[in-house]
């Protein structure tokens, strides 16, 4: 069964593909109550909401982010039902769209936490979908939830990435940046984090998370011994040709293994921004066991992306649209989260820590634009309209977690020097 996406008229939705996408919730109380509170953030915010019958809510600027609602009483309904999710759940149905999503969500960002009035925010426990326990990083649903991202195609993620393959922030030398700067701002960022671990000839490394393999690449390079591990079958694939290709076979091993799993001791353990994928329940874990595998001597040293601890406190069970549709099993950590665990659970004492913010805003904003450019090719490979717009909302929404100051991200270096 299909059906159309209202924007276009023209676009289907396979309802075996996306059941709940096709599938607009009852509830005409609740549609109320959202159509309400929608209407009242958009008139306290710098945007506009404007509707089939030509009502316009928010501000009189016409230059302002604007949200056009194509079934408004399909979108109040799917917020009213499943909140945050039911709001991508909307934009992947068409039944609402904007010119400029990034200024939109930006401003929604921003005052995030001011958009419920504090008497519903009370409700809160009540109305929000629960994280489901399917999804809770086991051993074995860990490599499931990572194959459901990762291994979706490394031709996909060859279409908006660069030729370094590398799926994390850069770090530019001069904002705004190019396409053709972001190959040597993703080399930039690597080697800093090598710098900072202080990897060199002879080094033992331990890379988890190999990604596509570029830390691997450049670790070796300066004469380090590198293990890589990774979930996904699809990644370590494309690793190992990278390092067979130009001949660094004899010093990196890329493996599928789960980093509970890893033993030995190395003299620089390095992750990035891979803990956002380790879920709240494991935090500890993870740091326990980069404790576990640094030397008395060594360095760790993670890239982190953040969000406010009283947000991550608010929404720490909470099911969200990103990890429904784009992250399962996931969730980021606060600054305040970490300092904790490291201080109470491990020997491991900050040295260093550094904000790529800016510069991750900037990453996304070329993943973005490129990506939507290679839309036929991307279709070519077999992803639907629907996945286009779910990667045009993921791209956008997380763009503008950065633009607008709620999610940061840090390079960030310890040394085991504490008590633990």
């Amino acid at each position: 069964m299909t059906i159309e996406i209202a924007e276009t008229g023209s676009t289907t939705i396979d309802s075996d593909r996306w059941p709940d996408v096709t599938r607009v919730p009852r509830g005409p109380l609740s549609a109320v109550i959202a159509d309400r509170l929608i209407r009242r953030a958009a008139a306290r915010l710098p945007v506009r909401l404007v509707y089939p019958d030509g009502t316009v809510v928010g501000a009189a600027d016409m230059t302002m982010p604007t949200m056009v609602i194509h079934r408004p009483d399909a979108f109040a309904r799917r917020i009213g039902r499943y909140g945050l999710i039911g709001f991508g759940e909307s934009y992947m149905a068409g039944e609402w769209s904007s010119e400029d999503p990034v200024g939109l969500l930006t401003e929604f960002a921003k005052f995030v936490s001011e958009l419920i009035p504090p008497a519903l925010q009370r409700l809160r426990p009540l109305a929000v979908v629960r994280s489901p326990r399917s999804q809770h990083n086991s051993r074995a649903q860990a490599r499931r939830n990572i194959a459901e991202h990762y291994d979706l195609s490394n031709d996909l993620f060859a279409e908006f990435l660069d030729e370094t393959m590398t799926y994390s922030s850069a770090l530019f030398e001069t904002l705004p940046a190019s396409q053709s700067d972001l190959p040597g701002a993703q080399r930039r960022k690597i080697d800093r984090l090598l710098d900072a671990a202080r990897v060199g000839p002879g080094s033992r490394v331990l890379e988890i998370g190999t990604g596509w393999g570029e830390l691997c690449l450049r670790a070796a390079a300066r004469g380090a011994h590198v293990r890589s591990v990774t979930l996904s079958a699809e990644q370590q694939r494309l690793a190992r040709q990278r390092v067979a290709a130009v001949g660094l076979s004899d010093r990196v091993d890329v493996e599928l293994c789960d980093y509970r799993d890893v033993a030995g001791r190395y003299d620089a353990v390095l992750s990035v921004e891979m803990i956002e994928a380790v879920g709240y329940r494991f935090w500890s874990t993870y740091f326990e066991t980069l404790d576990r595998l640094v030397t008395p001597g060594g360095r760790v040293a993670i890239q982190a992306i953040t969000m406010p601890h009283d947000r991550m406190l608010a929404t720490r069970n909470t099911y969200t649209w990103i990890q429904k549709y784009i992250f399962p099993g996931g969730m980021l950590p606060s600054t305040e989260a970490i300092m904790a665990i490291t201080e109470r659970r491990t020997r491991l004492r900050t040295v260093d820590m550094y904000s790529l913010r800016p510069h991750y805003a900037e990453t996304l904003r070329l993943w973005r634009e490129r990506f939507t450019e290679r839309r036929d090719m991307v279709a070519a490979l077999g992803f639907d309209e629907v996945f286009h717009r779910m990667w045009q909302l993921y791209l956008a929404y997380s763009e503008a977690g950065f633009e607008s100051g709620y999610l940061d991200v840090y390079q960030w270096t310890f040394a085991p020097t504490g008590s633990g």
